[in-house]
């Protein structure tokens, strides 16, 4: 396929330069079988003349209804190959949020995998007129009745692309929603060059390679997964996709596809320690072990790493917004403390800046809001110019374009030292005229119950103010009693909760996160 433009920053540059070069070796390993960078190229191929057929120009965006399948893989790389950016739609979400991301993007073209055709009528609903491309059907002509608002196509066999020009560096690669505070998503548009320099950045700095192995324990909607198809392709290396039923316990399946780099979150890690899946040693074909997307925890990390005695370990901190990680900490075997893994330092090319409420650069030792500068800060909010505005914020004196995360750290009191997550700004709440930080009790709960993980919620909560505090701890059993005279040690009255539950296992979103919200209905039914 060749590159019109020369523009060698779009995201699909790196597989189909790999492509080109290695035609023969595994890009993805599935079912039980593997399919090859040439196999997968040429399905994204025939994808991106479908589009070609339908649409008269580029820079659209095209929604990817699929999951973990080769089809949805060779629908974003042919979206991107025919110009456009992708917008997942998890099928796991409610049709009707599904509808609404379709609407909203203004997505031109929906590929379709056939494990999604029978879901398809609900999400469309009355919207018409798109290109819809069937992934996985060669004869579309009874289809076409079924939808005859729109354009139905199938994949061109046998073709060798589009001679439709590559992307430029500055327009979106995807567009990815994420929960919005006003209760419907937001998109998050990342650019091409957003996309290039992570991609550079983080495959020199673990040295990702062409024999090297990749998990993909992420759905399509999160960001993450980004890195587990864009690095591994980059570098020439195959990405293994789990059985659905293995992404929360995948032990057997990290075994059996010879995982050398594995991503998750941290509570995939925390599952896998609960049942005793960290034994040492277990897992010592994993080289580089990398975690993101919420807090780590020490006692974690620790059995990961005995877990994986030949990996080198890193938590990484990055949101949707800054584009999938802006930080890393290189953790030890004799590096340890008594909560939660820092977050670390920025990497190449990016900014942080600890910031107070005036915006200026809080002082060694204190918190205050991070915000992120740099070549990976995303384009914004898609149509949405007052959330961007409010978030995506230029330095009063530097002129410099930051992301404000939200969240809040401690800076470093010594030169060089890492940063220390805290919690969010939005978990703060105020109790009988305190402003109290959420994600400081937690701390202290989980230090106080044996390293369990803890959440606390301001409940109840009456004309939007907080009136008390409940604490939930991941246990089967706990002494609520003297959990809260532990806490009476360091804690001043007003900051302790009046309830300490215990629950067995805590609920965790699609993203494989702790569900605060399912949490708090669980207060709200009691």
């Amino acid at each position: 396929m060749d590159d019109a433009t020369g523009n060698d920053t779009w995201l699909g540059e790196g597989f189909f330069r790999t492509a080109d070069q290695t035609p023969d070796a595994p890009a993805i390993s599935i079912g039980g079988c593997e399919v090859s960078f040439a196999a997968l190229r040429d399905k994204a191929w025939a994808i991106a003349a479908a589009h070609s057929e339908a649409e008269p120009q580029a820079n659209g965006l095209t929604a990817i209804l699929g999951m973990h399948t080769a089809s949805a893989y060779a629908g974003i790389l042919g979206a991107l190959a025919a110009g456009n950016g992708y917008v997942p739609l998890n099928p796991k979400f409610p049709a009707d949020r599904l509808t609404y991301v379709l609407r909203h993007s203004g997505c031109a073209a929906v590929v379709i995998d056939r494990e999604r055709e029978g879901m398809l009528g609900d999400v469309l609903k009355d919207i018409e007129g798109l290109n819809l491309i069937f992934a996985d059907r060669d004869d579309v002509s009874d289809l076409q009745r079924d939808y005859p608002q729109h354009r139905v196509r199938c994949p061109v066999p046998d073709s060798t692309g589009t001679d439709r020009p590559r992307p430029a560096p500055e327009v979106p690669a995807y567009v990815l929603y994420t929960s919005g505070s006003t209760g419907t998503p937001k998109g998050v548009a990342v650019s091409h060059l957003n996309l290039r320099h992570f991609l550079d950045t983080i495959t020199a700095m673990f040295d990702l390679r062409p024999t090297d192995r990749f998990s993909h324990l992420f759905d399509l909607s999160f960001d993450l997964s980004v890195f587990d198809m864009f690095a591994a392709w980059e570098v020439g290396a195959c990405m293994c996709v789990p059985a659905a039923e293995e992404t929360l316990i995948p032990t057997e399946y990290v075994r059996r596809e010879r995982i050398s780099v594995w991503f998750s979150v941290p509570s995939v890690a925390v599952m896998m320690q609960r049942l005793k899946q960290l034994e040492p040693g277990r897992f010592p074909d994993i080289r580089l072990s990398l975690f993101c997307g919420e807090a780590l925890q020490w006692d974690t990390a620790g059995a990961w790493m005995a877990a994986t005695p030949n990996a080198e370990f890193h938590n990484l901190y990055g949101p949707t917004e800054v584009t999938l990680a802006c930080t890393s900490y290189a953790c030890g075997e004799n590096d340890a403390g008594d909560d939660v893994v820092p977050i670390g330092s920025p990497i190449k090319g990016l900014k942080a800046l600890v910031a107070n409420a005036d915006f200026e650069d809080a002082d060694p030792g204190e918190t205050g809001e991070l915000l992120i500068a740099g070549p990976q800060v995303a384009l914004g909010y898609w149509k949405d110019a007052d959330k961007t505005a409010q978030a995506f914020v230029t330095h009063p004196t530097s002129g410099e374009r930051y992301y404000r995360t939200g969240d809040v750290v401690r800076r470093p009191s010594e030169a060089n030292g890492p940063l220390r997550f805290l919690g969010r700004i939005d978990n703060q709440v105020k109790i009988r005229g305190h402003r109290i930080e959420l994600g400081e009790i937690e701390a202290h709960l989980r230090n106080v119950s044996q390293g369990h993980r803890a959440v606390v919620l301001g409940w109840p909560v009456r004309n939007g103010q907080s009136q008390g505090l409940v604490a939930f701890v991941e246990t089967a059993e706990l002494d609520e009693d003297t959990l809260i005279s532990a806490l009476a040690r360091n804690l001043p009255d007003y900051m302790l909760p009046k309830r300490i539950v215990a629950v067995p296992q805590f609920p965790h979103n699609v993203n494989g996160k702790i569900d605060r919200r399912s949490l708090a209905d669980h207060l709200k039914r009691k």
